[in-house]
């Protein structure tokens, strides 16, 4: 009895195969990007005058390469880091503020409009340490600017909306409310509350 050869398969076609394989995951497959810190350069001012800022006005928070956060030369955990910016901010030191509910120390910042977040950290600082210091000193603005919505928005006709609240409300093509007056708060909240955060390189 003669032994039958096994038939042979044909692999001809496979590198075809392969190759549309290739082509439909590289056409499928989305690539995430990273969106990065969304920071708004202030605008070139044309003045050649130095700007004297007073030190008491600006509060200090630097960050080593070990994540150590240290405030006003003072070791600090992040989750402080908040409340002890709100307070700088809101301290009132000159009473010139109207708004301000801060200690009114006399060794503290003037008002909003004249404190100043200086953030400095090491080459070795790690990127999520930097981030959420970064977080906390944005919240501690967002902070004041939501007790200064709920304070003046209710006089506008926007009664219950933080700050958050009434930016998206802005950018919602579906609000139904006045855009203009509520541009207008927006902006003077801005106006009282500056997010002056200054990162030292």
């Amino acid at each position: 009895m003669a032994k039958r050869s096994a038939p042979e398969v044909n692999a001809g076609s496979m590198a075809d195969i392969a190759f549309l394989l290739l082509i439909f995951f590289l056409v499928t497959t989305t690539i995430e990007k990273d969106s990065g810190i969304n920071r708004k350069l202030p605008p070139m001012e044309e003045s050649e005058e130095d700007v004297i800022i007073k030190q008491k006005n600006i509060f200090t928070v630097l960050l080593n390469g070990k994540d150590q956060l240290l405030v006003e030369d003072d070791l600090m955990e992040v989750k402080d880091l908040r409340a002890a910016a709100v307070e700088f901010l809101d301290n009132n030191g000159d009473g010139s503020c109207t708004f301000c509910k801060g200690k009114k120390d006399p060794r503290s910042s003037d008002n909003p409009d004249k404190a100043i977040i200086s953030l400095k950290n090491e080459r070795e600082t790690s990127y999520a340490a930097y981030i959420s210091v970064q977080n906390e000193l944005v919240a501690a603005y967002n902070v004041l600017r939501n007790r200064r919505a709920l304070e003046i928005g209710s006089q506008k006709g926007f009664r219950d909306m933080n700050f958050v609240e009434m930016q998206t409300s802005y950018k919602d093509a579906r609000f139904t409310g006045n855009k203009t007056k509520l541009k207008e708060v927006i902006d003077q909240i801005k106006l009282e509350f500056p997010q002056k955060l200054s990162e030292v390189q």
